[in-house]
């Protein structure tokens, strides 16, 4: 107790230098550096930080605290402070619907009244049926921080399975739900993670398990290794469960299990990594007792994606990137060699990329991606183009999902200017008609969008492109310069498209102008885009972004006084490169959850499946070109880095908080003192998927006012 208490007499006096100087932000809470250096093929590299790792620990957890202190103390001194928040609440509180989605006779959709923490789950007989709560997440605990991950029904209907994750971890518990009753089963799965459900009629079902943790209080920090698939049959105790494969030779793969709507086929998906996959299958004809032995590899891996979409007639179709860049759909005969000059062609590759596909009432739906937005095609099971469906306008198309005797479907479209608004889709007639259409409190017709494109380096071969937000009375015309937010992500073949946001809306009817950058490392523009952003080729990715922000200080658009950016996960990996190589362009920097620690985060949760994105540090190579752009190694003595505020929380153990807590400490210790170095530690949160919506709105009220006091904006009340 007596080091805790002498670190808050330190961020005591904290306090009394901030208020009686804002010169300087040089008083932030000490943080003890120790004496670890690692070798890494000859190279001596510092660590001393290390003992932040430990999450466990009293010593961290006192950090936490002063450090949080530290960064609430600094932020009460913006008077705008709670007015964003109330705002932000006052904008969050409408009515937000899920998109419907039938099984059976009923049709399911999530709902949230409007300042929920998490939605809720409903469920109607027919379109035209009673809505009842089927499951209510926020009565699941007390603090509004348990969420719902994934559903799967049973062949008839009658059971549904549903994950459930606490505080935001990744770790999730699989429960059983009597639809009709809604009675709760007793049994209950736990420690898994990044699994499905696939049913085997009534009797039970399989998925993707892990043993129990050694130390239970290392579950959010350790290794995740020797994922293998389980088969739980219904009223049976989880330490009966069979299992029906495992891999003691590869302990660093995930493993992933799906039976196809004919239930002849079980699939098991493999990846050592975020990129790059293996299916092995066993026909359920020949047995209905499937065991390690028992499984046939269909398409070995790692090198390309596949994805089973359906099977018909014995045979697989596929999409894929085996033969196509910017993937393909092929049917897939079993009993053929594994490769394209044996696959039918259903639908060819095309210029954009088919980033989707889906078949319903006897119709194939590819969602392709044209410059960053959605174009979906209708095909026949034969390939044959039946219409392309005519969205409300630029933005994002997400949905058409459905079965195969299915008549209809649904889907959202959504833009930065349009809030998320659902269609029902009549498959033979091509009709969208209105669904659900939200009821906002603040405008959005008064925000225009515009897209250009951008020259960078000349390795990536082509331009890039950003989309621009303002308001259409904010000019663009170079006649004034205006405050920015600029946000990328580049990375694991992830793209990102238009969509709707109140964060983002808020900054925009402030006056400022909110800027996203599609980086190379994505999937807009298919393969060669994903390869031109990562391993070796990351450095491209930043070089992008920070071309992208030299664009608009070159068009007059903003200044560097007056560009912010941000990023989360990969991307607060942008930010933190990009503020450690260019600190002169930004004024504030906003990395979030991000991966800081280049060398290191192979070693930490499910860190080691994204070496096929970034390589690893153990291999020579890899390190050469990791340690040139890792943010943690890169931050230099007595430079004017933006003001940045680093973000993350306690129980992510996606992106364990370590990294940003080593980067934190390490910016603070090296700024000049210009600017501020803030971190701010979310309590009973993780890297970001089922925060509640309080949280969501308080981390977010803090991060725009600190943006907005920094780009020197003063925050109007939305209040109308």
């Amino acid at each position: 107790m007596v080091k805790y208490s002498l670190v808050f007499i330190m961020t005591f006096i904290t306090y009394n230098s901030i208020a009686q100087s804002n010169m300087k932000y040089t008083t932030f809470p000490f943080t003890k550096k120790g004496t670890t250096v690692d070798d890494y093929h000859g190279t001596k590299v510092n660590d001393p930080y290390r003992w932040l790792e430990d999450d466990n620990s009293e010593e961290t957890a006192e950090w936490v605290d002063a450090q949080n202190a530290y960064t609430n103390s600094v932020l009460d001194k913006i008077s705008f402070r709670q007015s964003v928040k109330d705002d932000l609440t006052q904008m969050w509180n409408y009515e937000k619907y899920g998109q419907p989605f039938k099984k059976g006779n009923y049709y399911f959709f999530y709902k949230n009244d409007g300042l929920q923490n998490q939605a809720v789950l409903y469920y109607q007989d027919g379109l035209d049926g009673k809505p009842k709560v089927f499951i209510d997440p926020n009565k699941l605990n007390d603090k509004g921080t348990a969420s719902l991950g994934s559903l799967s029904f049973s062949k008839d209907y009658k059971y549904c399975a549903y994950s459930v994750s606490q505080a935001g971890s990744d770790w999730q518990d699989i429960y059983i739900k009597e639809v009709k009753s809604q009675k709760i089963l007793e049994d209950v799965i736990t420690y898994t993670k990044f699994t499905n459900v696939a049913w085997v009629g009534e009797r039970g079902f399989y998925y993707s398990g892990y043993d129990k943790p050694k130390n239970e209080e290392d579950k959010f920090s350790a290794k995740t290794e020797f994922q293998k698939i389980f088969f739980h049959e219904l009223g049976t105790e989880i330490e009966q469960d069979k299992l029906v494969y495992e891999d003691k030779a590869h302990a660093l793969r995930y493993k992933g299990i799906s039976i196809t709507d004919d239930e002849r086929w079980l699939l098991l998906y493999q990846s050592e990594g975020t990129d790059g996959s293996q299916i092995d299958y066993v026909d359920l004809n020949k047995t209905n007792d499937p065991s390690v032995g028992s499984f046939k590899t269909l398409l070995p891996g790692f090198k390309y994606n596949y994805n089973i979409i359906e099977s018909i007639d014995g045979k697989f179709l596929m999409h894929t990137n085996h033969g196509a860049d910017n993937y393909n759909l092929v049917l897939v005969d079993p009993n053929l060699p594994p490769i394209p000059n044996a696959w039918k062609q259903i639908v060819a590759e095309k210029n954009e990329k088919l980033d989707e596909v889906s078949v319903v009432g006897g119709h194939i739906f590819c969602k392709y991606l044209k410059d960053a937005s959605s174009l979906v095609m209708e095909y026949d099971l034969n390939g044959t183009l039946i219409r392309t469906i005519e969205l409300p306008g630029i933005g994002t198309a997400s949905g058409f999902g459905g079965d195969m005797q299915d008549d209809h479907t649904f889907y959202t479209f959504s833009s930065f200017n349009y809030p998320p608004t659902i269609f029902k889709y009549d498959i033979a007639t091509g009709k969208s008609e209105l669904f659900k259409k939200p009821t906002l409190g603040f405008r959005t017709d008064n925000i225009k969008v515009t897209q250009v494109f951008v020259q960078s380096n000349d390795n990536i071969g082509k331009k890039v492109p950003m989309f621009i937000v303002h308001r259409d009375d904010v000019s663009l015309a170079g006649d004034k310069q205006h405050p920015v937010l600029m946000y990328g992500y580049g990375g694991f073949n992830i793209s990102l498209t238009p969509s709707f946001s109140i964060i983002n809306s808020y900054f925009v009817q402030q006056g400022g102008i909110y800027v996203m950058v599609n980086l190379p490392g994505g999937s807009e523009y298919g393969e060669q885009w994903h390869r031109a952003g990562n391993l070796e080729n990351k450095q491209n990715v930043f070089d992008a972004f920070i071309a992208a922000g030299e664009h608009l200080i070159k068009e007059r658009i903003t200044t560097k006084d007056q560009l912010a950016i941000s990023g989360r996960s990969n991307g607060g990996t942008l930010v933190g490169a990009c503020m450690t190589q260019r600190p002169d362009l930004f004024k504030v920097a906003l990395p979030g959850v991000g991966v800081m620690d280049m060398l290191r985060y192979h070693k930490f949760t499910v860190g080691w499946g994204w070496v096929v994105e970034y390589g690893s540090s153990d291999n020579k190579t890899d390190f050469d070109y990791l340690i040139k752009y890792s943010p943690l190694h890169n931050l230099k003595q007595g430079t004017d880095y933006p003001a940045t505020m680093v973000t993350t929380a306690d129980h992510d153990d996606r992106v364990v908080p370590a990294h940003s807590f080593k980067y934190a400490a390490t910016l603070q210790a090296m700024n000049s003192g210009k600017n501020p170095a803030l971190i701010r530690i979310d309590k009973q949160a993780g890297h970001g998927a089922g925060k509640p919506t309080s949280k969501v709105i308080d981390e977010w009220g803090d991060i725009l006012s600190f943006t907005m006091y920094h780009l020197g904006m003063h925050a109007k009340s939305m209040k109308r």
